[in-house]
């Protein structure tokens, strides 16, 4: 089976009331992880690549890693491109065999927006590729992005139509208090999405797919692993993995998660570490690693996401 786009994927999703999971990708070991919890619950996958980590393990050896995946499970994969920042980044990704682009036009003035993000979708419909575009800002830092709590903006449901309309955007990632990074709220903040917000953008865009970013829940177990090993993570919190689940149980087909995957990985290599100081081969702390990706994502699809056996 080749790499696929997310057309069809969103169209069940938003039909059966979950989300596709798209987490993103660095190295072997973690495509290894996702791609084997997926085939264990038999769930499609949404695979992406940042610009700092195309840049980090080269575009060739990234797609290489993702056929090898679509063999080995011959589950329906659709390779993303996280945040694109420019048509020519967009190009890139597309003229090399990503299935899928974002970009991400949500720090310019609307009608510049609108413009970047019509100019991606043309190229990209042309050669089969879907596109997501971005209205609103999400707080946090995440690679390249970073954005202040100043800055951050909710997503404005007036604007949505429009702008579906005239981009010709295949789905629109927006914001509604999730966050970038581990770090997503003060002490004592409690994390709260606007079900609102994203009630009144479905009932204007009937049937469309929306996207969250920034929903990594900060599993605790982790942070706490972390900071056992020699770690000094102050108290993360995340968003809650309920709230998720009703984001997908509404129009939201898909969800990004990264920073749990980061930690749940730096964990377990800490643990690994602190426990078997004189060992130095990376197989054998890589090993444990994956299996806490593998376990880690397993648990999002049957219980956040919702789309095991839906392959």
């Amino acid at each position: 089976m080749p790499l696929v786009t997310t057309k069809e994927m969103f169209e069940n999703a938003y039909k059966g009331g979950y989300a596709i999971g798209a987490f993103n990708v660095n190295n072997m070991e973690i495509i290894q992880g996702i791609t084997e919890a997926a085939k264990e619950v038999n769930a499609p996958l949404i695979l992406q690549v940042s610009a700092g980590a195309r840049k980090y393990a080269n575009h060739t050896y990234l797609m290489k890693l993702v056929e090898a995946a679509v063999i080995e499970t011959g589950l329906p994969i659709a390779l993303h491109l996280d945040h694109g920042d420019s048509f020519e980044l967009c190009k890139s990704c597309i003229d090399g065999g990503f299935t899928s682009v974002m970009i991400d036009g949500s720090h310019l003035p609307f009608e510049e927006n609108i413009a970047l993000t019509k100019k991606v979708v043309e190229y990209a419909h042309e050669r089969g590729v879907v596109v997501e575009g971005e209205l609103g800002r999400l707080a946090g830092i995440e690679d390249a992005v970073n954005v202040s709590e100043e800055d951050a903006m909710y997503t404005n449901p007036d604007e949505v139509q429009e702008f579906v309309e005239k981009t010709g955007v295949d789905s629109l990632a927006i914001a509604i208090g999730t966050s970038h990074g581990a770090y997503k709220f003060k002490p004592g903040q409690k994390p709260q999405l606007r079900f609102d917000i994203l009630e009144e953008i479905q009932n204007r865009l009937p049937g469309f797919p929306i996207v969250l970013h920034g929903a990594s829940s900060v599993v605790p177990e982790f942070v706490e692993m972390i900071n056992k090993y020699g770690g000094n993570m102050p108290d993360a919190i995340g968003i809650p993995e309920d709230m998720l689940r009703k984001a997908a149980s509404m129009a939201v087909c898909k969800i990004n998660i990264d920073s749990d995957l980061r930690l749940a990985m730096t964990a377990s290599i800490r643990k690994y570490m602190t426990e078997n100081p004189s060992h130095f081969d990376p197989r054998q702390y890589l090993k444990p690693a994956r299996a806490a990706i593998k376990e880690l994502v397993k648990h999002k699809i049957v219980n956040v996401l919702g789309c095991d056996g839906k392959a």
